[in-house]
């Protein structure tokens, strides 16, 4: 986390936002053979907690319930040129989003892994166009070697870090440069988000 506070926000439905949209994170904690991270689709549930999964042979996998994590969620990213500045004579930096989120952790039963499986899919399928694929395609042969093979998690966070580094330290002017500069490099996601915050 950027230790400016300008570059904070309590907007709870920012982050809310942030997790929909990019829908894939990393989880972060100690194990006794040392750090590890984990990388997992995440999913919501509105009320203050972030789901995933991970295989069940995972090196984080039995060390999760309940501990205390990190899960974290990267957005839009991109590197800031010193020729969209007024002043030339300063250095590169980069602009980006992202969010960190701590909690213990508890493991889900079978229902909750279902539901959570069932959430994920159908979000992404119908994300995606076309004819979607529903989970009942799949054998119960296919669904069980699934269920094997993974374990459910769900954050309940207790801490909400965000970063939204956004050329806020620049004037309005050099702001909406910079963000034509991140839009003529196919970098719009970003340079919406430039444009939206004060």
């Amino acid at each position: 986390m950027h230790p400016n506070p300008q570059f904070r926000s309590q907007d709870r439905q920012l982050f809310e936002t942030l997790i929909d949209q990019i829908g894939f994170g990393m989880v972060f904690l100690t194990t006794p053979d040392g750090p590890r991270v984990a990388h997992t689709p995440l999913l919501s549930t509105g009320d203050g907690a972030v789901q995933f999964h991970l295989a069940r042979n995972n090196a984080l996998s039995p060390h999760l319930a309940g501990a205390t994590a990190l899960v974290t969620v990267n957005g839009p990213d991109a590197y800031v040129s010193p020729r969209w500045y007024a002043d030339r004579d300063t250095v590169p930096t980069w602009d980006y989003v992202a969010l960190e989120m701590e909690g213990r952790v508890r493991q889900m039963d079978a229902e909750g892994l279902e539901a959570f499986l069932h959430a994920v899919i159908a979000k992404h399928e119908g994300r995606i166009g076309g004819e979607e694929w529903s989970a009942g395609e799949a054998s119960e042969v296919t669904w069980t070697r699934l269920f094997r093979g993974i374990v459910g998690f769900e954050l309940e966070v207790e801490a909400w870090r965000p970063t939204l580094k956004l050329s806020q330290k620049k004037s309005a002017p050099e702001r909406e440069t910079i963000a034509a500069g991140q839009d003529a490099q196919g970098k719009g996601a970003i340079a919406t988000l430039m444009r939206g915050i004060a």
